[in-house]
């Protein structure tokens, strides 16, 4: 199968979409003959011209409430807003408006919308870019929040985030975007509410979210060599979260550790953990352990940088702890 970047294979769905469905245009910051600050709709413009691929100014709530209004009357507009913190200047827009449209018109109007960027602590980008947000997100009603990890994953999510009727957040972690992988070339969607299982394992869960889903892997490479067997389990979308999955595989290992790199307060391990105890506290052989990163604005020194965040060695230390339970 051939491998594609995150960015190439996301970029592909939107060009595939944008063929099929003449009612999808995409606006934000450079995103027309530039071609976005990630490249996510290079050449586009070329295809689509500039009624469809248009470039806005600096007015993240101005260009989001105009999209809303266009997709209540019946087109699917794509913001792209580069990174998330900017998307903060539009919070009333998307929370009174966006979200609760649907719910207040008892479902006579829908609301194909999707809102798209970067999300992630990496290349010390410091705390102006490097936000996360998505349990803030996950909290509003009305709002599907997507975190892919994979270029699989990104390609079949976004398709399925462009035909949504709901307002969709669509988060790219920016340490995965030149990340390759396989993706078929045929037709293909991903549910939400799906997650994947990365690693099957017997004898801990770990759960993890999109960029810390690489260091679990990488630390549940090093604990087989010592013989213990890691489950490491991708949400893909937070909202709806697939909790049957890490049900399922707590039931097998009676174990759980959550890894995420926001903060631990009202965080999505602090979800995921009330949701395990409350249906599956039989099958738990220890409390449920979370490992986030640090509650601080994030720092633009690299060496900060990295200490504030999970790796595969804290990781990997966590499970030695749990297993010793």
């Amino acid at each position: 199968m051939r491998e594609l970047t995150y960015t190439a294979a996301a970029r592909e769905a939107l060009t595939e979409e944008m063929a099929r469905d003449s009612t999808i245009f995409v606006v934000g910051e450079g995103i027309g003959p530039r071609g976005g600050n990630f490249g996510t709709t290079l050449g586009l413009y070329e295809l689509y011209g500039p009624m469809r691929l248009r470039d806005t100014p600096i007015a993240e709530r101005g260009f989001i409430g105009m999209c809303t209004g266009a997709a209540m009357a019946g087109a699917r507009p794509i913001v792209d807003f580069m990174m998330v913190d900017f998307i903060l200047d539009a919070m009333g827009e998307i929370i009174n408006q966006t979200a609760k449209m649907q719910y207040m018109s008892s479902g006579r109007i829908k609301m194909p919308i999707v809102l798209r960027g970067s999300i992630g602590i990496g290349k010390a980008a410091a705390t102006h870019h490097s936000g996360a947000y998505y349990s803030i997100f996950a909290n509003v009603p009305g709002l599907r929040v997507v975190v892919p990890t994979t270029p699989y994953d990104a390609k079949g999510l976004f398709k399925t985030a462009i035909r949504s009727d709901d307002p969709v957040i669509f988060l790219e972690h920016k340490l995965l975007l030149n990340n390759k992988g396989p993706v078929p070339e045929e037709e293909y969607l991903i549910p939400f509410g799906q997650a994947a299982i990365s690693r099957e394992g017997k004898d801990v869960t770990v759960v993890a979210i999109a960029a810390m889903v690489q260091e679990a892997l990488a630390a549940s490479d090093a604990l087989a060599k010592e013989g213990v067997s890691v489950e490491v389990i991708d949400p893909r979308t937070i909202s709806p979260l697939d909790i049957d999955t890490i049900l399922a595989s707590v039931h097998k290992t009676g174990l759980l550790l959550v890894v995420d790199e926001t903060p631990a307060m009202c965080g999505v391990g602090a979800e995921i953990a009330a949701q395990v105890v409350d249906r599956g506290f039989d099958d738990l052989d220890a409390p449920v352990r979370r490992l986030n990163g640090s509650a601080v604005p994030v720092p633009y020194s690299p060496t900060l940088e990295g200490a504030m965040l999970p790796g595969a060695g804290s990781i990997a230390a966590a499970l030695r702890e749990l297993l010793a339970e």
